[in-house]
């Protein structure tokens, strides 16, 4: 008897946040605990268990001026964003530029050593290479792969030095 009563103690414990839930009354796209002001709103009672309910951002203001953009006009830049002037935006893009161009120079040596190396698929063999043809065949393999990578590797910067251009 003393283990029953034990256990009905502890689910009795247990049971008791459920127990403390006041009713929640939807409003629209908001949620309320309070009776008076759901009353007051028209709030409907939310039925069949909890609800959680996490804070979101709060939408842009209005921008000076009183005007919205229409919808579908496209997504306008966040009114606080800082605004980067012409001189620092060619700055910028000099400096893009400059980086892609030592990237290209790069890659273009990487291309030109692997090429080498490949010698049109027909690289030049070491000595486990003489005895073992299969090694042979995967480094073979292996180096006309990292030929293409190069390649599209080189393809992908002018891309996007055209694209700056």
């Amino acid at each position: 008897m003393k283990h029953c009563l034990l256990a009905l103690t502890v689910i009795a414990a247990m049971l008791q946040p459920a127990w403390a839930q006041d009713r929640i009354y939807r409003c629209g796209n908001e949620y309320t605990n309070n009776a008076s002001q759901a009353k007051e709103r028209g709030c409907k009672l939310v039925e069949g268990g909890n609800v959680t309910v996490l804070q979101g951002s709060r939408p842009n203001a209005a921008a000076p001026g009183g005007t919205n953009a229409s919808p579908g006009a496209g997504a306008a830049s966040p009114s606080n964003a800082s605004r980067v002037g012409a001189a620092d935006q060619r700055a910028r893009d000099a400096d893009a530029r400059a980086i892609l161009e030592d990237e290209l120079r790069k890659a273009e040596a990487r291309l030109a050593d692997l090429r080498k190396e490949y010698n049109d698929g027909f690289p030049q063999r070491s000595a486990l290479e003489m005895r073992n043809a299969q090694v042979y065949i995967e480094r073979t393999t292996e180096l006309k792969a990292s030929v293409a990578r190069a390649e599209a590797d080189v393809a992908g910067i002018k891309r996007e030095l055209a694209r700056l251009k």
